[in-house]
């Protein structure tokens, strides 16, 4: 049976800051880039997407980055 293309590819970003720089995940995907900063990860993210979809005949249209932040409030 085959796949449905996917039109988009969405990724959790984390900031790290123990570590520094950011992870994106793509769970169902399997894609899990990291950079330094926000545009060095953009393009981790594209170059990963792009080896995930090497050999497949239609690739993703949009890759949506949803930037999570954690904030603490001091009680």
């Amino acid at each position: 049976m085959a796949h449905a293309p996917i039109d988009e590819v969405v990724f959790l970003v984390e900031e790290n800051p123990e570590a520094g720089g950011y992870t994106a995940s793509c769970s169902r995907l399997g894609i899990y880039p990291q950079g330094d900063d926000p545009n060095d990860l953009r393009r981790m993210v594209v170059d990963a997407v792009e080896a995930r979809f090497e050999n497949e005949p239609v690739r993703p249209q949009r890759i949506r980055l949803h930037f999570v932040r954690d904030e603490v409030i001091a009680a």
